[in-house]
């Protein structure tokens, strides 16, 4: 996977969320990826995972001349890593 960081963008997003780079590309590798994001500018999706460091991520990104965009990443809410590991739980029993 190749990725690709809007140089104005990822500044602010680490700032405000405390979130690297690295740590935002982890999750795409064992992921769950979530789906389609509203947004009336181009198609964008979502995917959460843990990270090494256990952070639970939610990082919304698009796919753009064959690379992965990351527009934002930052901790998931408590409802969305209740959500989370309900669907990793369930898709564990499969």
């Amino acid at each position: 996977m190749e990725f690709e960081w809007d140089e104005h963008h990822e500044p602010k997003n680490r700032e405000k969320h405390q979130v690297s780079c690295e740590e935002a590309e982890s999750v795409f590798g064992f992921g769950l990826f979530l789906g389609p994001v509203p947004c009336g500018v181009e198609e964008r999706f979502s995917v959460m995972g843990v990270t090494k460091t256990e952070r639970t991520l939610f990082v919304v990104y698009t796919l753009r001349q064959g690379k992965i965009r990351v527009i934002s990443a930052r901790d998931a809410s408590k409802k969305e890593r209740k959500a989370y590991e309900e669907k990793i739980k369930k898709a564990s029993n499969l």
